[in-house]
């Protein structure tokens, strides 16, 4: 009886993202600010190098952001912690910061490709995830989407093992070189449309173990990504935005017909 006495006390604590907006998730990624500018020895800040200049200006890639928060405490007059959970990104270069706005037309089509991929995946999708060289943190908030705080069930999200039940591969770790085959298998063996979500910086860009005999530039080199979530380790409320927006339920957003 203890958890249903536990029930009638804190009451309903599953969150209602995204029907409403929660702002319970405190993680963050460092960004420039729009006045800063270059200096020389502001990449040394970044233990990933994610931090390059760009025109005289400071250019952040969040893609390799593991939210030391080094910049910031070093120099909180050219760098600050970016809020929201919306981070995640359907092209690589969408990562950068600040971004470029001849991309927002390339943009626009891979948006518009996407929707109508997954317009067949309706209410309903399951997901495949495969650890392809991670540390174990990306892990443990992927496994968080099941408690009663996030129920991704709520949303018609599951988890299945067999790739050929899969809708979307969501693949975390720095892409090591003995997951290739596998990766490959995987992909495959999951029936069309497909998905292939980047969790994490090491997915994304391969965090600190990228460049490596061991492991790849992340998984971008092994297959194909169809949407970008930054974060070491990304917060289940970035992953939950990703799948959002890789099947077109976020609020405010249409599918493409």
């Amino acid at each position: 009886m203890p958890w249903v006495l536990r029930g009638l006390r804190d009451g309903i604590v599953t969150t209602g993202y995204p029907r409403r907006p929660d702002a319970d998730d405190v993680r963050s990624l460092a960004r420039p600010l729009a006045s800063a500018r270059w200096e020389p020895g502001l990449d040394e800040l970044c233990p990933t190098g994610a931090i390059r200049p760009w025109q005289h200006r400071v250019r952040l890639d969040q893609g390799g952001c593991i939210g030391c928060g080094a910049c910031v405490r070093t120099r909180p007059d050219l760098f600050e912690w970016q809020e929201g959970i919306d981070d995640a990104w359907l092209t690589r270069d969408g990562l950068v910061v600040p971004e470029l706005p001849e991309t927002d037309p390339d943009l626009d089509r891979v948006r518009t490709a996407l929707a109508r991929r997954t317009r067949a995946l309706r209410r309903s999708v399951h997901l495949r995830h495969v650890d392809a060289g991670s540390d174990g943190a990306d892990e443990w908030e992927i496994q968080a989407l099941l408690n009663p705080v996030y129920d991704v069930h709520r949303l018609g999200i599951f988890f299945t093992a067999s790739p050929r039940h899969a809708d979307i591969l969501l693949v975390t770790g720095a892409g090591a070189h003995g997951m290739t085959a596998p990766l490959a298998r995987t992909l495959d063996a999951m029936p069309r449309p497909v998905v292939v979500i980047a969790a994490g910086t090491d997915a994304v860009s391969g965090g600190l173990t990228s460049p490596s005999y061991a492991v790849s530039g992340g998984i971008g080199e092994l297959l194909p990504v169809d949407v970008w979530v930054p974060g070491s380790p990304p917060s289940p409320f970035r992953l939950l935005h990703a799948i959002l927006l890789a099947t077109g339920r976020l609020p405010g957003t249409e599918r493409a017909r």
